[in-house]
């Protein structure tokens, strides 16, 4: 699985990327994610930030996902 955080390193940006990796980690997922600041790149998908592409589909833009979305168990 491939997981893209575009963002230009805004504070929701750096949020968006730190739980990426901690859901991925507890969830045991084996999945790269990668962050781009490019602008060039991100332009490919949006001009506002921060968005999360999850193989190549736009799975939310806008701020960090809010904790309470996320499984307890």
């Amino acid at each position: 699985m491939k997981i893209m955080v575009l963002g230009y390193g805004c504070s929701n940006c750096e949020k968006m990327v730190e739980l990426a990796k901690k859901t991925v980690s507890e969830l045991g997922i084996d999945a790269k994610i990668e962050k781009v600041t490019d602008i060039k790149e991100i332009m490919k998908y949006t001009m506002s930030t921060p968005w999360l592409v999850v193989n190549g589909k736009l799975k939310h833009s806008g701020k960090p996902l809010p904790i309470s979305t996320r499984s307890k168990n």
